[in-house]
């Protein structure tokens, strides 16, 4: 371990040893509350609200970590093994977000009285917009930035982001996993099969925020009762939204796919989505 994360790991233990001190009346083993989010599908808002809860209760402060399936700056996929190490390093109070695959073990890791898991997503057209912005204007050091960056315009760039470079290898000697849309989304989608990860649209977090966070909030009381009044924890979480510290975060607005999209780019987004927009309840059928 580096003499950084050392520090960081000692800052992170007083941390939270001082919220257990100031919530010292309440129990010790409340459990981890686990973010998972799609890529570009609103992680760090859903790690504010989270995080908010620890205003009325000894949660941490701060996130204990993240935990991506891809590393940013080279792009190759970790091992399912280091998913699993991670979650069973996570222990009681402790806030933590992750782009986590729903692998049957990582599922019962998750769905274990251990957890709280929530599970937030996007649609997927508002998705592949996002992530044209954030990886040609914000994000440098992304395995693809340069890529985008050499490409004529917006719209060639999110031709790419609906088709994915199944081919791309920046050594001739590696391949860097990039699919399409659909096939990027397949590995999180029996998060929704399991009622005990709470489902969250974006969406709802921008147009019906107040109902949203009041689901969030009953579904960690279900497993956690708190003294505090169900009136100060929904302003706690509230008032934890600071959209100016996520960096992804541009408008807050959804449907900005319709702004973006041309007749081509509908064409072979349905092309490769299928039914995807269906089972999340985006469309009724692929007419749109």
């Amino acid at each position: 371990m580096s003499i950084q994360s050392s520090l960081r790991s000692i800052i992170y233990q007083t941390e939270k040893l001082t919220q257990r001190l100031r919530f010292a009346s309440q129990p010790a083993n409340l459990p981890t509350l686990l973010g998972i989010s799609f890529p570009k599908s609103g992680t760090h808002l859903l790690d504010q609200i989270l995080l908010g809860f620890s205003n009325v209760a000894p949660f941490s402060k701060r996130l204990h970590s993240f935990y991506a399936e891809y590393e940013g700056e080279s792009g190759r996929k970790r091992n399912p093994e280091q998913a699993l190490a991670w979650l069973d390093s996570l222990r009681p109070c402790d806030i933590a977000s992750a782009h986590l695959f729903a692998r049957p073990e990582a599922i019962t890791r998750v769905i274990s009285p251990r957890f709280v898991p929530y599970f937030i997503f996007r649609d997927p057209r508002d998705v592949v917009v996002s992530h044209v912005f954030y990886i040609t204007d914000m994000e440098a050091r992304h395995v693809h930035h340069n890529y985008y960056q050499s490409l004529p315009d917006f719209d060639s760039r999110l031709k790419v982001s609906i088709l994915g470079r199944p081919d791309f290898r920046p050594e001739p000697s590696r391949r860097v996993e990039f699919p399409n849309i659909a096939a990027r989304f397949e590995p999180y989608l029996d998060w929704l099969n399991h009622p005990e990860v709470m489902a969250i649209h974006f969406e709802d977090l921008i147009h019906a925020r107040a109902a949203t966070l009041t689901r969030i909030m009953e579904r960690l009381l279900v497993r956690a009762p708190l003294p505090a009044t169900r009136q100060l924890i929904l302003n706690s979480l509230e008032t934890s939204i600071n959209p100016t510290k996520s960096p992804t975060f541009r408008s807050g607005k959804t449907g900005e796919w319709k702004k973006h999209f041309t007749d081509e780019h509908k064409k072979i987004f349905k092309n490769v989505a299928g039914d995807l927009l269906v089972k999340l309840g985006y469309e009724k059928d692929g007419d749109w």
